[in-house]
């Protein structure tokens, strides 16, 4: 009950007591508990994969786009001297070896070979120079005095005649293989000489019309 004073006025009530703080509260605060293998493991998401990895594609993309940049004016095809081949062939050859000569711009020696290292006195000789040619396509030059050449009877069987074209002062005879391809071949005094390859006709002439024997040195 409230009472009142002689001035009529109410006594203050008392404050509520304060509340006491628990246990727990006194106690001090714990830190989280450090993220199990697991959840560290989930943390690594394919996106901060992707971050991780792209610094490095970067650079290899750099790398990849200076290697092109540099070989982009490097011409692929390796041209050749078969002038060393040649001259072991009509060293050894018992016949007057011819070759292609002076050539056009863009015609390109890439190989060439011969069995005259191998060849005693006498025996058969091969020579072989293949080009590439203004249109990037190949002209294979071949002449030999043996009948049964192995490059030249693969190419010469199931081989199809298809007239005849005059270069130079030879009448050659156009043939075209089983590969579809044009085959140039001129005979004389046991030694035969042929031209194909994947280039065109007007390619296969400039080559057999160029043939000039070689000078041995």
């Amino acid at each position: 009950m409230t009472t009142t004073g002689p001035s009529g006025r109410q006594a203050p009530e008392e404050p509520p007591a304060q509340q006491q703080p628990t246990q727990d509260q006194l106690a001090p605060e714990q830190p989280p508990p450090a993220p199990s293998a697991v959840e560290r493991a989930n943390r690594m998401s394919a996106a901060n994969m992707v971050r991780s990895l792209l610094p490095l594609v970067v650079a290899c993309l750099l790398v990849v786009g200076w290697i092109a940049f540099r070989q982009g004016d490097v011409d692929p095809v390796r041209a050749i001297d078969p002038s060393s081949t040649v001259q072991l062939a009509a060293t050894r050859a018992s016949y007057p070896v011819e070759v292609p000569t002076g050539l056009p711009d863009g015609y390109r020696p890439t190989s060439a070979r011969t069995d005259a290292g191998e060849a005693v006195d006498g025996a058969p000789v091969t020579l072989e120079v293949g080009y590439v040619t203004p249109s990037e396509e190949y002209a294979g030059f071949l002449t030999t005095d043996d009948p049964r050449a192995e490059r030249l009877t693969a190419v010469l069987d199931g081989a199809e005649e298809d007239g005849t074209v005059e270069l130079g002062d030879r009448t050659w005879t156009r043939l075209t293989s089983d590969r579809g391809e044009t085959v140039l071949t001129v005979e004389d005094g046991g030694v035969t000489t042929m031209v194909t390859g994947s280039a065109d006709d007007d390619e296969l002439e400039t080559v057999a019309g160029s043939l000039a024997p070689v000078v041995v040195r």
